[in-house]
């Protein structure tokens, strides 16, 4: 069993090479993530977070170093990392051709839930999201933002402590966009830790209390948003985020 950990996520010394790359793309990162912190990941194409989000959550695995999600080391302790977490990936993650409501009990099984609470968190959760009257439609015929909450709804099923969120509000409205956040911070006063990142850095910032910037692979910034606001004499995200990353083209995002 896992010891009690104060951090959602705990990194040491993780380096990782992609196939056929002369050197490694991550080299002995280090990052801490407290629990019940609202934590935004970011950085140019290319730099490395969709790799490091990839890592965290299990779809790349890697050689040396350690990731814990709550206090679970990800590689020994698979099954209860996983149910530690969610995540909300940019892509959509359901069956089109089935409901919501199917969708969601499908789900929720797969994430370990008993048939009855599968049921149970279902309804909350379309109720919620403003799904509960379209519950017995085909996804195939919802609209983006109604595709968008049903793919946080699946994420949120099992009621993770730690939620990450790849791009969690892109292609929607604004109303849908402010709703999807309005729910997240709901989410995180329950006592969930977000990890977000996002190329929508005026969001982020309604959102993020701390933040890493990551450039070529490496951490090159983490503390709270205002604190380094104030430090490098910015007075918004983008701003800091051209100061420390650069204004050059960025061709890839890995």
């Amino acid at each position: 069993m896992a010891s009690m950990s104060p951090y959602a996520v705990d990194i040491e010394n993780l380096s990782f090479t992609y196939p056929g790359q002369p050197g490694p793309f991550l080299s002995r990162l280090q990052l801490r993530i407290p629990a019940g912190e609202r934590f935004g990941l970011f950085g140019p194409n290319g730099a490395g977070k969709t790799t490091l989000m990839n890592l965290m959550t299990g779809m790349l695995t890697f050689r040396e170093g350690s990731i814990r999600i709550m206090g679970h080391e990800i590689k020994r302790h698979n099954r209860a990392a996983r149910r530690s977490f969610g995540f909300i990936p940019q892509d959509f993650s359901f069956y089109e051709e089935l409901t919501p409501l199917e969708n969601l009990e499908f789900f929720g099984a797969w994430a370990g839930l008993h048939k009855q609470e599968a049921r149970r968190r279902a309804a909350e959760l379309l109720e919620i999201l403003g799904l509960a009257e379209v519950r017995h439609r085909q996804v195939r015929k919802f609209s983006g933002g109604m595709k968008r909450r049903l793919n946080l709804a699946i994420g949120v099923i099992h009621q993770p402590r730690v939620l990450f969120l790849d791009e969690p509000t892109v292609g929607v409205d604004v109303q849908t966009g402010f709703a999807i956040i309005s729910y997240l911070k709901e989410l995180n006063k329950n006592g969930a830790t977000l990890i977000y990142t996002s190329h929508q850095l005026s969001e982020a910032e309604g959102l993020c209390e701390k933040i890493a910037l990551i450039n070529k692979g490496r951490i090159i910034a983490h503390d709270g948003l205002e604190k380094l606001l104030s430090e490098h004499r910015q007075d918004g995200l983008e701003g800091l985020f051209l100061e420390l990353t650069g204004t050059d083209y960025k061709d890839s995002d890995v």
